[in-house]
């Protein structure tokens, strides 16, 4: 036979501690990164294009009132006499090649009469404006914006421009990608811790919790419903730890003496007499009444899924439940008092009928003879209020909060039949019906269990 391979062993393709934490920093990080960049990349695209326009319209300004001023220079310099002949346009050319512009006059034929050097292989754009002397048009200026002067201004600031939007650009992406590291961080800190606390159950650590964890807020309720949800699995696992210990308990003594009763017939040492085997008899019911109560009990954990629910009044289902153990209180000599009104509500009927017979078997059981139990029905505001008072010896402070745990028995229990279901049962069809159930005691003086349901 092979072994088989114990709980906690991790698949061979799970990854090491840490690795998927780191994957996942590493990929936050990443996209953080890949985010600003892409943001940052149409800033820059949006910026570049828009100053572009904005240095172009500069230059088309700049050579538009270049152009102006040269035009009036030109109509300064042209002869009323000789025209174009006698005009002596050295100064506004000299001007011109100072100032990093390419200059050319034109007469009102169209023909150059004047040209600084290299004005044929300008590149740049130009801008014409016509040369206007007393409102007559005898030529025009044509201006264009050399790789000096203006012209260099121009390109240094779209040089400048493009060098601090890629300076942006670059500063932008190293801030993403360090608050991108440190958010990753923050984020799979607490991932990675309940990774490992994960791991830890997994490999038998009951205890291990998620505890306090700093993150954002979805990630700390992860932690507490992780942690309560080990709190649950742990309270659950003690139960049926408990249940099989009680359960082995209970059935220890009947099985032991059904065992003895039996060999002793068969060996002849009693006699089968009628009190001996009503002896046997009366094991055999208390175990019937043990099978009856478990599966009472998982009935009910599986009511919430089988509740047939209807218009009903709680007062009628709760006095029939009285009817029912009118005889029982009669032979215990306790007296049953009903205090019912009519109280509407939306429910299963045999289910609640358990409710009210578990609620009334308890207070029955642990009232003596001459005591007093009263079943009460009422309406309180949106609730449908149902109440159980006995006079009996009534419930310790510390035991109370233990009183609908299954198989829990108290000290007063201690000298009276049961398993210890009863309230357990009662509590968890209470939940499967919306409502709660509570209870109220002191010592020597009673017990009151108060059902709350939604009321119809």
């Amino acid at each position: 036979m092979t072994d088989r391979p114990t709980a906690t062993s991790p698949p061979p393709s799970a990854p090491r501690r840490g690795q998927r934490g780191s994957t996942l920093g590493l990929r936050l990080a990443l996209a953080f990164l890949g985010v600003s960049l892409a943001a940052v990349a149409l800033l820059a695209v949006l910026a570049a294009v828009f100053s572009a326009v904005d240095v172009s319209s500069l230059g088309d300004r700049q050579r538009s009132e270049l152009a102006s001023a040269f035009a009036v220079a030109a109509a300064g310099a042209w002869n009323p006499d000789r025209g174009w002949a006698g005009a002596d346009l050295t100064p506004v050319l000299d001007v011109a090649g100072h100032s990093g512009v390419q200059l050319q006059v034109r007469d009102d034929a169209g023909h150059t009469v004047a040209a600084t050097s290299g004005f044929g292989s300008a590149e740049e754009a130009q801008s014409s404006v016509p040369v206007v002397v007393k409102g007559r048009q005898v030529g025009t200026v044509q201006v264009g914006l050399t790789a000096s002067g203006l012209g260099a201004a121009d390109n240094v600031l779209r040089t400048a421009l493009l060098r601090a939007i890629a300076g942006t650009a670059g500063l932008a992406a190293l801030l993403a990608l360090l608050a991108g590291l440190g958010v990753a961080r923050r984020i799979t800190r607490p991932i990675n811790r309940l990774i490992t606390v994960t791991r830890a159950m997994a490999g038998g650590d009951r205890s291990a919790r998620a505890g306090q964890v700093s993150g954002p807020g979805e990630l700390r309720e992860l932690a507490a419903a992780f942690d309560q949800m080990a709190d649950t699995l742990d309270r659950e696992d003690k139960i049926r730890r408990d249940l099989v210990a009680s359960v082995a308990h209970e059935l220890r003594t009947p099985v032991a003496v059904l065992q003895a009763g039996h060999e002793a017939l068969l060996d002849g040492v009693i006699e089968a007499t009628p009190d001996e085997l009503g002896s046997l008899r009366d094991e055999v019911l208390r175990l019937a009444r043990m099978v009856d109560d478990l599966q009472t009990m998982a009935a009910a954990d599986a009511a919430g899924l089988q509740l047939t629910r209807a218009p009903r009044d709680l007062a009628g289902i709760a006095a029939a439940a009285a009817d029912s153990l009118s005889r029982q209180f009669e032979a215990a000599s306790v007296r049953l008092d009903r205090e019912l009104a009519s109280t509407p509500v939306v429910a299963d009927e045999r289910w609640l009928h358990q409710v009210v017979t578990n609620l009334l078997g308890n207070a029955l059981k642990f009232t003596p003879a001459d005591g007093r139990v009263t079943v009460r029905t009422r309406q309180d505001g949106a609730d449908a209020v149902l109440t159980v008072s006995d006079t009996g010896v009534g419930i310790p402070a510390s035991e109370l909060p233990h009183v609908f745990e299954r198989f829990w028995r108290g000290q007063a229990a201690a000298g009276t039949s049961g398993s210890g279901i009863g309230l357990a049962i009662a509590a968890e069809l209470a939940r499967a019906h919306g409502g709660t159930l509570t209870a109220d005691s002191q010592p020597g003086k009673g017990t009151t269990l108060t059902l709350r349901l939604p009321r119809a």
